[in-house]
């Protein structure tokens, strides 16, 4: 038997993958025997190997960035995983997706709510799949499984949904969000990046950019920005971001097509990058 003891933070803990009596707790109260193995999913942080060193006795196994590397690294944990060779996995969001491991009873998230801080109208869409993902990896065999959600914001829509197992309100939920901030589906998004070797060259791609969009626009599309991209510096190069929206697609796709005909007159369009509706806005 494993013995789990998560910090000192707020947790959503649900009992059963029906969604039943959920409820809320301080995570310094759960000590939680798991009978069988014990999945942890973290977002790249070290602090669940160390929590787990009070068990000694745990076969613990790490699947990230820093351990999968050859081609077969990520096939081989999980298949020993499956052998019994290991108790524990911890890893980041790779080990929450498409595993069917009968014998994992207890999954802990830790830092759940990290993701809803990305500046991305769909982190709270994206937090919700995670749970959701992850909470279908405990109690596929016989026994029933428990999911441990370790967090800071209980009340946020996107964990209690995923807690209690309520599809329908998180879509109702979130599309009342985006429809008061209008974004889609309630307007169509494009997202245009300048990038640049020097920070100075790309801030003045994105202005000029900007300026194009809003001409060409009409008064029918809203440039928001432009300001450094969440990954501000990639590969050696600086990145600028805008965010154009507009309620037509046709009158959207105009505006981009008359500044990127801007852009190729004056020398600049190779440093841009346009993204019609994007997965994401990092």
């Amino acid at each position: 038997q494993l013995r789990l003891r998560l910090g000192d933070r707020s947790a959503v803990l649900g009992e059963d993958r029906a969604g039943q009596a959920v409820r809320s707790v301080r995570v310094d109260q759960v000590e939680r025997l798991a009978p069988a193995r014990l999945v942890v999913d973290v977002h790249g942080d070290d602090r669940p190997e160390q929590l787990l060193t009070q068990e000694p006795e745990a076969r613990v196994a790490r699947m990230d960035s820093d351990t999968v590397r050859g081609r077969r690294a990520h096939e081989q944990i999980l298949s020993s995983f499956e052998r019994g060779d290991y108790d524990v996995i911890v890893g980041t969001q790779m080990v929450a997706k498409g595993h069917d491991f009968p014998a994992v009873t207890l999954v802990g998230v830790l830092l759940a709510d990290a993701a809803l801080g990305l500046p991305d109208f769909r982190a709270a869409e994206r937090t919700y799949q995670l749970l959701t993902q992850v909470s279908g990896r405990a109690g596929r065999g016989a026994g029933l499984g428990e999911v441990i959600i370790q967090t800071v914001r209980p009340e946020h829509y996107a964990i209690a949904t995923a807690a209690a197992h309520e599809q329908k309100g998180f879509y109702e939920k979130e599309l009342r969000a985006r429809r008061a901030l209008r974004y889609p589906p309630f307007q169509v998004l494009a997202q245009v990046l300048s990038r640049a070797s020097k920070p100075d060259k790309a801030s003045l791609i994105a202005r000029r950019a900007a300026e194009a969009l809003r001409r060409h626009g009409g008064g029918r599309v809203q440039v928001l920005g432009p300001a450094p991209a969440p990954i501000a510096r990639l590969k050696g190069r600086y990145r600028m971001q805008l965010i154009a929206r507009a309620v037509s697609r046709r009158r959207l796709g105009a505006a981009l097509r008359g500044m990127l005909s801007e852009a190729e007159s004056e020398g600049y369009h190779r440093d841009l990058v346009i993204d019609v509706d994007p997965v994401s806005l990092m």
